[in-house]
């Protein structure tokens, strides 16, 4: 018996479970895949809002995160939110199944920015890059943006919990660029040698991180890791924020590059990645994936322990040691 007299959790029940969305997923993949490009990336979009966001809880959640983070957000803006964000999460798979038709489209997006002197002149350095975004608008469109420019990056990525739909889900983002490195130890032992080497890294930095610290995010703690700001400092590689912004046709994107992140203490550093991207997203509200549970441990024994690592931080330790 599990605490409290719940009953333990069925593993074959869970698996079952995600074998149903595997399923339920490509299904809607293939059909929408049988569409023109144009029709197929809105229409996914449509499918996931409509369909797939209500039957999973996503609208849900879209609404418990912006009832924490904006509780001041006025009802119909609220309703829109709950629809636009899972029909841009649509638009981003269907995209990424879509390798062929989005990279060509893609790859043409303007890229401009303050961040583009620097990290030009630390490819002419041979010093490496690390690009850090978060789910926002499309990370995979200022991906093969920025791999036109000719910054061949590596993604540092953390498989989905879903095992079935994993599978397929990390070939498609795979054939977008390569190399990637998944999350865990051998993945940290790969990204640290192409780093050595002058490579150029990718980190989405803005989900639940059991092993960050508590930093403000819409006003909330928010566990972030601290690792990519690390890895800057450790590699002397400028940390520089990239997003990628859809446009209002939904099929295009501006890709913008800011100014680097001054390297100093890690915990100031990712600070100000937190305030950066809230910016953006406070620019952009339809388009960041507020389906997230990224204030689920901001409170209780997670926020304890993140505590604890800042505390150890700034005492002098290092996560990377």
């Amino acid at each position: 018996m599990s605490k409290g007299g719940d009953t333990p959790k069925d593993p074959w029940t869970d698996r079952a479970r995600e074998y149903a969305v595997n399923l339920a997923l490509r299904l809607l993949i293939a059909l929408a895949g049988l569409m023109p490009y144009r029709w197929r990336i809105p229409a996914l979009g449509w499918m996931t809002s409509r369909i797939v966001a209500p039957l999973a809880g996503y609208s849900a959640r879209v609404r418990e995160n912006l009832a924490l983070a904006l509780p001041d957000l006025p009802e119909a803006e609220m309703r829109r939110l709950m629809r636009a964000v899972p029909d841009n999460a649509g638009r981003n798979m269907m995209e990424m199944y879509s390798a062929d038709e989005f990279s060509a489209r893609a790859r043409h997006s303007p890229v401009s920015g303050p961040g583009l002197p620097a990290i030009e002149a630390a490819r002419a350095e041979g010093r490496p890059v690390i690009f850090v975004t978060g789910h926002l608008g499309s990370f995979n469109a200022a991906r093969v943006a920025m791999v036109e420019q000719g910054f061949e990056m590596g993604v540092f990525y953390r498989p989905m919990k879903n095992r079935y739909f994993n599978v397929h889900y990390t070939e498609a983002m795979g054939s977008l660029s390569q190399p990637m490195f998944e999350q865990g130890r051998r993945g940290m032992v790969q990204m640290t040698k192409h780093l050595k080497g002058g490579g150029v890294l990718a980190i989405l930095n803005d989900l639940n991180a059991h092993g960050g610290v508590p930093l403000p995010f819409f006003g909330q703690p928010a566990l972030t890791s601290l690792v990519t700001a690390e890895l800057a400092l450790k590699f002397d590689a400028p940390l520089v924020p990239v997003w990628g912004i859809r446009r209002k046709n939904g099929l295009d994107f501006d890709i913008h590059v800011e100014e680097p992140i001054a390297p100093g203490d890690p915990v100031a550093m990712t600070r100000e990645f937190n305030e950066r991207l809230e910016r953006q997203v406070r620019r952009n509200m339809d388009q960041w994936f507020w389906i997230h549970r990224r204030w689920k441990d901001g409170t209780g024994d997670m926020a304890d322990q993140g505590a604890a690592r800042l505390a150890q931080m700034q005492g002098g330790g290092d996560l990377l040691e």
